[in-house]
């Protein structure tokens, strides 16, 4: 490990981290009024997303510290671009979800996440092999996860 590198996987980790306390703050009162949105039966119990994104998003902070921390490439370049727009993608898709309750447009921006999370998904294979195994889980659950929102775009449309 490099010399302070524990610091750059910190800063990436707590960054990552921030976008999802940040967006879940925006979001609170839409979430707080989203009893009466019908949902998949699918759906897991709400104390589940809390737990699953804030293990989710320290996994992104490894990968994309441990991708800043390799050898500089196109696709260390690319990898780090795509991570920060698919962090602010993600950041966006709970206000359109929860407080506007524009289930179709979060159905097309969950779409755009998930492609976001796969090209930086590939990028960082290209780059850390370690760093890509890592985003795996997070695109399985947007994966779940546009499941269960085409599902209440159509349920509540």
């Amino acid at each position: 490990m490099k010399k302070d590198s524990w610091k750059v996987y910190l800063l990436f980790v707590l960054l990552s981290e921030a976008v999802g306390v940040l967006s879940s703050l925006v979001s609170r009162q839409g979430m707080m009024n989203s009893e009466m949105i019908e949902r998949s039966v699918l759906t897991p119990p709400a104390v589940v997303f809390p737990i699953v994104w804030t293990l989710l998003y320290a996994l992104m902070g490894i990968a994309a510290a441990r991708v800043y921390l390799s050898d500089n490439s196109e696709f260390r370049t690319a990898g780090l671009w795509l991570f920060f727009l698919q962090l602010a993608v993600n950041f966006i898709w709970s206000p359109i979800y929860f407080n506007l309750q524009a289930f179709g447009l979060s159905l097309f921006v969950i779409i755009l996440l998930w492609l976001l999370i796969l090209a930086t998904t590939i990028a960082f294979w290209k780059t850390d092999r370690i760093s890509a195994y890592l985003m795996i889980p997070y695109l399985l659950w947007v994966t779940f996860a546009t499941y269960l929102t085409g599902v209440t775009w159509y349920l509540n449309s």
